[in-house]
């Protein structure tokens, strides 16, 4: 487990006796600290918090940091007195005191144990060999490999939720039956300043698209998710999914019906959306192994209709009336594609990426084949370049000679990571994180292990239920690595030169730990409240909880702000692998809503940030 920041609380186990580090049942006055059991019903364990030691007053180098360790209740730091008898106390904190730092060292091969050293000394926290009636005292020793006394665990406390007051709609029906809502009276709406924007109580706002037998029978959601915020997203027959068709600067409905192809029901503005409608006329059932996507090719064209078809891929431009033709869309590239004669790439074998890889502000097509990376770029004519002879990178592959890389286990992602306006690859296999930078002639260098986590060997067991993201936390900062990891989410800062600093553990929610799995709930990253910083947004039991971003890369503790959507039954029970939800701006206000295709139909929840705020 990363090193948690300095406002989270946590016990400290000892791996040999899996017993708490804390003061003695009855404390004694000279702060003696033991490992001992908490049982349940009796007094609560003790909790630390880790202060970072400030790099001027230390020195250290990054990788290196030295932390006082605080008692969360007496407010004592984890002291090396240098006593004859090598023991250990909590005492008064005293600047700059060498006895009172310690580096927390990983154990290697072991994940989620330390050794805690001393600054001081160099000597480790251990056990005393004569355990007392009071738990066993906790001395200092010479570091051993081979010794489990010395190695420790740290466990975050539960974590502290908030929950957003209800805020309820009134559906209004109207003589040309459109719906739409008014806000109904309530107590929570104060004008309170820096409160919390919440979301509105859910709506139903249109009979289709739903998973019941009357709202269109949908029976699956086959949408690939996102890679890494990247600007596309894949989607087969039977997925429901939301893009801005048109240009219009607003969410649309899609979904790829497996007998008639794409379809869509526009957004008005409102939170409403019209009837259902074909993308294309006359059009037929698609190959149940297309791939589906809405982009614009182009900074300033209209939004295209992408298919990874059998014979490559194929694009159906937007005319000025919003159709989309040809029907079947014009094959551009004969590449990408799951036919033999596009190379039969596998959805579940090889991510393929819509990115603007060279900040030409048109979008080239990148894919992760068996034998590693392949480009297309786009040029200014609108044409994709046909693939050469050989891949641009023989790394991020499928198979073991390039890596053998695998889409349940390895994300993939391209991020400029080094702020120069080209992406970069960026990949979490089972040892941790390796970058491959791309020089101005768009080349792509051998791949560089950067960073120890993230991986399959630090917990991360799969892509669904761990996910990973790269995106900025910081105004101005680099490109960054979040991800939802067994203990919380997880933050290493972008250095700016393709390399990130030591991850920390910035919030003990959204984890396993904390009983998020892929198998019930959703967790993404997006702005909320529109000043520009990524948001936590989890679909959980209860409903949907947002963290807040704090603009430095963490969060404040989670929230309840929508009683809907959720796993339990009286949160609508929503499952996974049948009710897609999503976060997009349906009116064009400029933030997100929260969209769910639920039995019955479409449901909304609206964001009312900059119209009222909570109490």
């Amino acid at each position: 487990m990363p090193v948690p920041t300095e406002d989270l609380k946590l016990e400290i186990l000892n791996a040999a006796t899996g017993e708490r580090l804390g003061a003695k049942a009855a404390p004694s006055a000279d702060g003696t600290l033991v490992v001992r059991d908490f049982p349940d019903g009796g007094p609560s364990p003790d909790l630390w918090q880790f202060t970072p030691v400030p790099a001027a007053q230390g020195g250290y180098e990054e990788d290196d940091q030295a932390y006082v360790l605080r008692n969360t209740v007496s407010g004592k730091v984890l002291d090396n007195p240098a006593a004859a008898d090598r023991g250990v106390r909590q005492w008064d904190a005293g600047s700059g005191k060498k006895g009172q730092q310690w580096h927390l060292v990983p154990v290697e091969g072991e994940v989620g144990l330390y050794v805690i050293e001393g600054l001081a000394d160099g000597t480790v926290l251990d056990l005393s060999s004569a355990p007392g009636e009071d738990g066993t005292r906790v001395v200092l020793s010479e570091h051993d490999d081979a010794s489990e006394s010395q190695r420790w665990r740290f466990v975050p406390a539960e974590p502290e939720r908030t929950s957003d007051p209800v805020l309820r709609w009134a559906p209004l029906g109207h003589w040309n039956s459109r719906r739409s809502w008014r806000l109904a009276p309530s107590a929570a709406l104060r004008p309170s300043p820096g409160a919390t924007p919440s979301f509105s109580d859910l709506l139903l706002v249109l009979d289709a698209y739903g998973s019941n037998q009357d709202a269109g029978g949908w029976k699956s959601d086959v949408v690939t998710p996102p890679p890494g915020g990247q600007p596309s997203r894949w989607a087969g027959p039977g997925a429901r999914f939301l893009a801005d068709t048109v240009g219009a600067g607003r969410a649309d409905i899609v979904g790829i019906r497996p007998t008639k192809g794409a379809v869509t029901s526009s957004g008005r503005g409102d939170g409403t959306f019209d009837d259902e409608s074909p993308l294309h006329q006359g059009s037929t059932a698609p190959d149940p192994a297309d791939l589906w996507s809405f982009a614009n090719l182009t900074a300033n064209a209209r939004p295209a209709l992408v298919v990874l078809s059998t014979g490559g891929v194929r694009v159906s431009a937007q005319d000025e009336d919003g159709t989309f033709a040809p029907a079947g869309g014009e094959l551009v590239l004969k590449a990408f594609g799951h036919g033999k004669q596009a190379g039969e790439w596998a959805a579940d074998k090889h991510p393929r990426f819509l990115a603007d890889t060279t900040g030409d502000g048109r979008l080239d097509i990148v894919g992760c084949h068996d034998d590693g990376v392949w480009l297309s770029l786009q040029d200014e004519e609108g044409t994709f370049a046909p693939l050469g002879d050989e891949p641009a990178l023989r790394a991020f592959g499928h198979d073991e000679e390039a890596g053998g890389w695998l889409v349940d286990k390895h994300p993939r992602f391209l991020a400029d990571t080094t702020g120069d306006g080209r992406l970069d690859i960026v990949g979490c296999h089972d040892d941790g994180v390796w970058v491959s930078l791309q020089d101005e002639e768009g080349t792509f260098a051998e791949p560089l292990y950067v960073r120890d986590d993230f991986g399959v060997e630090q917990g991360w067991n799969s892509t669904d239920e761990h996910p990973r993201f790269l995106t900025r936390t910081t105004d101005g900062g680099a490109e960054d690595i979040v991800g939802f990891g067994p203990q919380g989410v997880v933050v290493s800062h972008g250095r700016g030169d393709g390399t990130f600093a030591p991850s920390k553990l910035v919030l003990n929610d959204f984890g396993s730990a904390q009983g998020w799995t892929s198998r019930k709930h959703i967790r993404l990253l997006t702005d909320v409240t529109g000043d520009g910083n990524p948001d936590i947004v989890g679909f959980g039991d209860e409903g949907v909880w947002v963290a807040h971003s704090l603009g430095d890369g963490r969060f404040e503790p989670a929230q309840l702000v929508c009683r809907g959507f959720g796993y339990a039954e009286d949160a609508g029970a929503w499952r996974v692998d049948r009710h897609p939800r999503f976060l997009a701006d349906i009116t064009g206000e400029g933030r997100v809503d929260i969209v769910g295709f639920g039995g019955p139909g479409v449901y909304v929840a609206r964001n009312l940030f900059r119209h009222f705020r909570t109490r």
